[in-house]
């Protein structure tokens, strides 16, 4: 895809994100590979009023290259590049279930979304959560190194989720089905819930490569 239709797609995903109520303000971010480098939505932008020529242009090591300043949360975006050579893109939002579950002090560490459908097993898998830092610090990325190779999302304590995927649409799609997840996890607490078994999961990710 070209740089200009790349453009245009981060523009459209992040209005229709924003629009939806996933994420609020000046939070969230999104970063794509392209040819030659990456974009990624700039510093304190909303991403319901993006505009396709001020979005930050990086180099392939990631120095701005022009644009507006880009997100400060790129060590984040980095840590899936580096570490997961298919990722095409990454998004971060600050979605409300999702961030609910990264603020439950019970939350399962190693796996914050039950598998209660088929859809966030082939679309997301596990979901682990990483011990909080500081939005922007380049702390987090020995701890998304350790897991990124085996884990396309991950839940950021306190903060929210963050996807990767092959392509912009594709981790947009994840990080929906996500958030969907998480709502279901959260009203159902207390219920007797079925989840899908380990013969069923493995049936699927026998079937689907779709992270």
């Amino acid at each position: 895809m070209s740089e200009t239709l790349l453009r245009e797609a981060i523009v459209r995903w992040g209005k229709s994100l924003f629009d939806r109520g996933l994420t609020a303000g000046s939070s969230g971010n999104i970063s794509v590979r392209t040819a030659e480098g990456y974009l990624a939505t700039p510093t304190n932008s909303c991403l319901g009023f993006l505009d396709p020529e001020r979005l930050s242009k990086l180099d392939s090591d990631g120095r701005h290259l022009s644009g507006d300043a880009p997100t400060k949360e790129l060590p984040l975006h980095f840590s899936f590049y580096e570490k997961r050579p298919q990722t095409g893109a990454v998004v971060h939002l600050h979605s409300t279930y999702a961030t609910a579950l990264s603020c439950l002090a019970d939350t399962d560490p190693k796996d914050a979304i039950p598998p209660l459908t088929p859809y966030v097993v082939m679309r997301v898998g596990k979901v682990p959560v990483v011990p909080y830092t500081r939005p922007g610090s380049t702390d987090v990325k020995p701890l998304i190194a350790e897991i990124a190779a085996e884990h396309s999302a991950v839940l950021l304590e306190n903060h929210g989720p963050i996807v990767s995927a092959a392509t912009l649409d594709s981790a947009v799609f994840a990080i929906e089905e996500l958030e969907e997840a998480a709502k279901l996890s959260i009203i159902t607490r207390g219920m007797k819930v079925r989840q899908l078994n380990e013969e069923q999961i493995a049936d699927l990710n026998l079937h689907f490569k779709l992270r």
